[in-house]
Order: C-alpha cells, then sequence, then structure tokens
C-alpha cells in the first residue's frame, strides 16, 4: 500500500487524528440515547419539562428543524450558552456521538470541533474552549465548514517546476486547476483516482506542495475508515479511505464542494426525525 499524503499538518491535524481515535474529543461527545433514555426512564415527563425547559424548548426545535431539513437547504443553529449544566447533561446523553468528528481552522488562529451526533444531520459544535459558545447544528454539515473552505482557501492553484524524478504530476495538477476553475455550487464532483494513477514518491510530495494546506479535517468511522481534507486550493479536497490496518486503500482527490462522503442525506434527515421524534415522546411526553 501507498503512504499517505497528509494534505493538513499542524496542531489542527494532531487534533482530528485524537478526534477519530477517541482519545480527545468534545466533553459533550460520549453517551449513546438509548442508555440515557434507560437511565432516566424513572423521571417523570412533566417534572422534566419544569426542570430542563431550555433544554427542552432546544430539541423541540431541532426536531422540527430535521423534520423540515433538506441535503440543500440552509442549517439551522441553536446555542448552547443559556443551558445550566444539568441540561448540557441532558442534551449530551440524546444526542450521543455519531460516526463524524472533525477539526475546523478559523481565521484567528483558534479552531472549531464538531461532531455528528448519532442522529444523522445533527450536529455538535464547539468554538474554541468556551462552554459558551457551543451549538446544535441541523443541516447536511455545519455551516462553518463550507465557510472555511471557501473563505480560508486560494482561488488559484500556481504550478511550478517538477523536482527531478517527478513523472506524472504536471498533467494531474493541470487537471485540478482547469476543473477547480471551472466549477460551481450544483455541479457534479470531479474525481481523480491518485491509487490508479502511476504516481512516484516524488510527484505525490510535489502534489501535496503545490494543493497545500487546508483549514478542514474530517475522519468518518463506520464500517471503514475515511479521511476528507480540504486543500489550500479552493473547491478540492483529498479523500482518502482506510481498511483495518490503517493502510490506504483508495486516495482520491474531489474537486467540487464538500465531498458527498461527509454529508447528511435527504434519506438521513427523515430517519433522524422519526428517531427524534421516539426520544421526545420517551422523554417528555
Amino acid at each position: 500500500m501507498k503512504p499517505a499524503i497528509p494534505v493538513v499538518s499542524g496542531g489542527a491535524d494532531r487534533a482530528t487524528s485524537d478526534l477519530a481515535t477517541g482519545s480527545a474529543s468534545l466533553d459533550v461527545f460520549h453517551t449513546d440515547p438509548m442508555s440515557a433514555l434507560a437511565g432516566c426512564a424513572w423521571r417523570d415527563a412533566h417534572e422534566r419539562g419544569r426542570n430542563y425547559p431550555n433544554a427542552t424548548l432546544l430539541v423541540a426545535n431541532a426536531a422540527a428543524a430535521v423534520r423540515g431539513q433538506g441535503s440543500g437547504a440552509r442549517t439551522q443553529l441553536y446555542g448552547l450558552a443559556h443551558l445550566n449544566d444539568d441540561e448540557r447533561k441532558l442534551i449530551d446523553e440524546l444526542l450521543g456521538a455519531g460516526e463524524v468528528a472533525g477539526v475546523v481552522a478559523l481565521p484567528d488562529g483558534s479552531s472549531a470541533q464538531i461532531r455528528e451526533s448519532v442522529l444523522a444531520g445533527i450536529w455538535r459544535l464547539r468554538i474554541g474552549t468556551e462552554p459558551a459558545h457551543e451549538y446544535v447544528e441541523v443541516g447536511s454539515i455545519p455551516q462553518i465548514v463550507r465557510r472555511a473552505a471557501t473563505d480560508l482557501t486560494s482561488a488559484d492553484l500556481v504550478i511550478g517546476l517538477p523536482p527531478n524524478g517527478a513523472m506524472n504530476v504536471q498533467p494531474v495538477l493541470a487537471e485540478i486547476r482547469e476543473r477547480a476553475r471551472v466549477w460551481r455550487l450544483g455541479m457534479h464532483a470531479h474525481v481523480i483516482n491518485l491509487t490508479s494513477l502511476p504516481m512516484s514518491i516524488m510527484d505525490l510530495a510535489f502534489l501535496q506542495q503545490s494543493l497545500g494546506n487546508g483549514p478542514v479535517q474530517l475522519m468518518l468511522r463506520g464500517y471503514g475508515a475515511c479521511r476528507v481534507r480540504a486543500t489550500g486550493i479552493r473547491n478540492v479536497w483529498c479523500v482518502q479511505f482506510f481498511n483495518s490496518t490503517d493502510d490506504i486503500i483508495l486516495d482520491t482527490l474531489e474537486v467540487g464542494g464538500v465531498p458527498i462522503v461527509a454529508l447528511a442525506a435527504d434519506e438521513d434527515f427523515q430517519d433522524s426525525a422519526e428517531r427524534m421524534q421516539e426520544i421526545i415522546e420517551a422523554y417528555f411526553t
């Protein structure tokens, strides 16, 4: 297997790695909602509504939002700053931790951590380290991901002179530059399968150098592992799939919007709406 060529480096890269392996995470990403249901089954629903009014309202709003959400619709954001510690704990228990985690670099040097809940399309988001900057967001991907990938990347790909030993990197870079220039919202992504191309280590290193480091890193854990990272060039993403021993089995570049593998789809919202209704009935009615 060929080695992974990192597209983002530094502290954000380590943070994403830690999130993916579970060695670090937002302190809200721990509990499965079904265990929470069992642990809180004794509580009276009306008492819960009185004791946790802000959490109750937030859950109701998120449930309504996910019922009407579509994959192309604008996300809906709900702050947690006004919730007390018990209410935050309740939200943590209800939403749990899903398969997608990530780090987004911000212009001021700080970062945002995101994590999809066990209900696809419902996300937890924390900017910096302050609990006051924690949110629940309903949508296909948190808006901050799209904003960073647009605002903190370059529209121009400069192709320099490749080093000795490079064979095929120049036509690949030319293809990326042309596709990135013409891509517009609503167009299908253009995928370049690096695994199937005769690319040397020098080619891959120069490709990485030319594309640069981007502000978004996402890790998906499900039936396998997938790492999605923005490059420094707008609308160009690195998407790598790994086997159980962490070897790359598919290495691609996508020219387009946020790769579809990281997005919640319409059927995800439908499923999450049904599950959210079950949780509300068990907890609050």
